[in-house]
């Protein structure tokens, strides 16, 4: 079939979909670095030079993805009812758990994330790096509110640093915790190298939680009234 170029605002929109669309799928059977321009092109039926014309690069792609990930991962969230009751160290063990879990749950988020200052930012030009810090920024704030719902003791600020440190553990921890063959090998070759591999769920939950509790103790100590001498 030739080519026909998209004339209309309708038209490349759903060119521009198609092309998501296929890349969506392929990220369900393979991780980001395998995915290139050449096979999406080809996925999607159009010559490289083509998809271009719609997306600047592969990760200008990429980022579209990753954006909708994330609001779908908070939508998510957002769904589920904050504890009302507990001290707050087991809400924000709850917390841990549930931030934990629900991103586990999504592979082509984790990964993604993982990829996203040492991959996806780059090869990009400076309007599409603002149009994904804009969405991004969005979708920081709503979880911000969502982790001050669960903890109010927090404070915004607090809320803030604890949302910016689970994501960065899990940015971490999600490559780590997916080692090559190789590596993998040697994990169940020696029981004692087998206790060095990486929990994603484990770690990034301990993360959350340890550091909910120690932000808490810290304002609780900032606030404390001084010992009558």
């Amino acid at each position: 079939m030739a080519f026909q170029r998209a004339r209309t605002d309708e038209q490349r929109a759903q060119r521009r979909q198609q092309i998501l669309e296929a890349a969506a799928g392929m990220l369900t059977e393979m991780p980001v670095a395998q995915l290139s321009l050449n096979e999406l092109s080809r996925r999607v039926g159009l010559a490289k030079a083509n998809v271009l014309r719609y997306f600047e690069s592969r990760e200008a792609v990429l980022l579209v993805l990753l954006d909708a990930e994330v609001k779908d991962w908070i939508a998510a969230l957002e769904a589920t009812a904050p504890p009302v009751e507990g001290t707050s160290r087991e809400r924000g063990d709850r917390l841990g758990e549930l931030l934990a879990t629900s991103m586990a749950e999504r592979p082509v988020l984790c990964d993604l994330f993982s990829a996203q200052a040492t991959v996806l930012e780059h090869n990009i030009s400076a309007d599409v790096a603002i149009g994904h810090k804009l969405v991004a920024r969005q979708s920081i704030e709503t979880l911000v509110r969502l982790v001050h719902r669960h903890l109010p003791e927090l404070g915004i600020d607090g809320s803030v640093a604890l949302v910016e440190t689970t994501l960065l553990m899990a940015m971490t921890a999600w490559p780590c915790s997916r080692p090559p063959e190789a590596v993998q090998a040697a994990y169940a070759s020696d029981p004692q190298l087998a206790g060095m591999r990486i929990d994603f769920t484990d770690l990034v939950r301990r993360t959350a939680a340890v550091t909910a509790s120690g932000l808490i103790a810290r304002q609780e100590n900032a606030v404390a009234p001084s010992p009558i001498v």
